[in-house]
């Protein structure tokens, strides 16, 4: 296997990780979305959280190519109808049909990932690299360790 074919896979095999990390987060709301610059390009966190027995979330997504939310105010707090994260390849390979025209493409656009949040607000972010972070609840954080 040539190293651009698992370099492929690896993003695809992420963002289906990621994917399935992140469904069962329908219900929790948007704490907050925080945009910012890292050394390399730009980025944006989103804070999920359902209360204190499940764990927070945090989606973290650098190199943006296209952020779209709704009114940050109502971004805040908005509880979450659907989650998805969504893989899209480099050209010739096409993408979902509700991803064209999100960003002009080329040939050297890199493999990117889609992550969209819907309900009462909206946020649809496409960025080059995407990592999950999650936190034990509190009530895991509250139990004694046994050692």
């Amino acid at each position: 296997m040539s190293d651009a074919v698992e370099a492929e896979d690896a993003v695809e095999n992420r963002c289906l990780r990621a994917a399935r990390i992140l469904a069962p987060c329908v219900s929790y709301f948007v704490e907050r979305v925080s945009f910012g610059a890292v050394d390399d390009g730009d980025c944006v966190d989103v804070f999920l959280r359902e209360g204190p027995h499940k764990p927070d979330v945090v989606i973290s997504l650098t190199h943006l190519h296209h952020v779209e939310t709704g009114d940050p105010i109502a971004v805040q707090s908005s509880f979450i109808d659907e989650i998805s994260v969504e893989y899209l390849p480099r050209l010739p390979h096409p993408w979902p049909d509700d991803a064209i025209g999100l960003i002009d493409r080329s040939a050297d656009l890199p493999e990117l990932v889609r992550l969209r949040i819907a309900g009462p607000s909206e946020v649809d972010v496409v960025a080059s690299r995407l990592t999950v972070y999650t936190a034990m609840s509190d009530d895991e954080a509250s139990l004694p360790l046994h050692g």
